[in-house]
């Protein structure tokens, strides 16, 4: 379990990073360059099924680390940092991928949603980074 709890928190931190990686060299382009480029993300949804895993993972380690107080709380850390980055996806980033159709219409407040969109994904890798090293230090104790 402890293995498993690392793994999938850690699988689920590359989408996160990545989005983390590209925001400076995507926030400032004109809007026919971003909408181009926000294709790339298409199909990305199924990594998003990585953090439910990763969620489900850090509580089953919580369980099993149910001896070791401190391990236990970590692990429960990490999977209420899964937890959250699914909230602040669905408060941030989701509304603006519905408002844009996933990034195929060019809304007039496209610049407060892209705004949106990539703080929310940045954000969210600070949380995803956070649940990782939980997890690891949960496991690792």
């Amino acid at each position: 379990m402890r293995f498993l709890a690392v793994i999938i928190t850690g699988l689920s931190l590359i989408a996160s990073a990545a989005h983390a990686f590209e925001l400076l060299n995507k926030i400032g382009l004109p809007k026919e360059e971003y909408f181009i480029v926000q294709q790339i993300y298409s199909g990305w949804w199924i990594v998003g099924l990585l953090l439910p895993l990763a969620f489900l993972a850090n509580v089953g380690n919580a369980i099993t680390l149910r001896d070791n107080r401190t391990s236990m709380m970590v692990s429960i850390a990490a999977a209420a940092l899964i937890a959250l980055n699914l909230i602040i996806f669905m408060l941030f980033t989701q509304p603006a991928n519905a408002a844009t159709q996933n990034w195929t219409v060019q809304p007039e407040n496209w610049e407060a949603l892209r705004l949106q969109w990539e703080y929310s994904h940045a954000v969210n890798a600070a949380v995803n980074f956070l649940a990782f090293c939980c997890a690891v230090f949960a496991s690792i104790r």
